[in-house]
């Protein structure tokens, strides 16, 4: 066919070999054991990386487990308190030995469940007087008070409780309103000393 390509006067195709540089083996293997090298590092610091991952997944899991059966209890510790509080003051201090027993039956429940929620790291929440905060707080309504400043707590309607750095359940508040607004941390310092 090359002839007929000749006679056509296209000039035949020269395949041309490549000319490929000799690679010295020595430097290829130095390449190779760089390559692994590199490989072998990233590898074991992917490693170190996932143990501390699940050294962290692991002391989470173990802190904040009980999460749920912590925020059934504080029902449970709500309903003993709401308990509580319906008795009038006069069936305390005139009642029977049988009320009396029930009452302090009923208290020690209410202080032991506490106990208990307290030692497995469930904290209530500070909230009576202070600063709002939303990620703590669940405002549940607005008190007029111009003697407070706005944004202060005023009034806890429910108590709110923390596990760790968790909140479990939020502080059911109620919040001033019409008095000065807080000042900045930086500007309550004194400054005629």
């Amino acid at each position: 066919m090359s002839d007929e390509n000749a006679a056509n006067g296209e000039t035949p195709e020269v395949e041309i070999p490549e000319v490929t540089p000799e690679v010295d083996p020595v430097e290829a293997l130095r390449a190779e054991n760089a390559e692994l090298k590199d490989r072998v590092l990233r590898t074991i610091a992917e490693m170190e990386n996932l143990r501390k991952r699940t050294e962290r997944d692991v002391a989470d899991t173990r802190s904040y487990a009980i999460a749920g059966f912590a925020r059934d209890m504080l029902a449970a510790t709500d309903a003993l308190s709401r308990a509580l509080l319906v008795l009038p003051a006069e069936a305390r201090e005139s009642g029977d030995a049988t009320t009396k027993g029930l009452i302090e039956g009923i208290e020690m429940a209410e202080r032991e469940m506490q106990r208990l929620l307290a030692k497995h790291g469930v904290k209530p929440i500070e909230a009576e007087g202070q600063k709002f905060d939303p990620h703590k707080h669940q405002a549940m309504f607005e008190v007029p008070d111009p003697s407070r400043p706005e944004g202060t707590v005023v009034q806890v309607v429910q108590a709110g409780f923390a596990i760790g750095d968790r909140v479990l359940r939020p502080a059911m508040v109620g919040v001033a309103k019409g008095g000065p607004s807080h000042a900045p941390a930086d500007e309550t310092v004194d400054k005629s000393v």
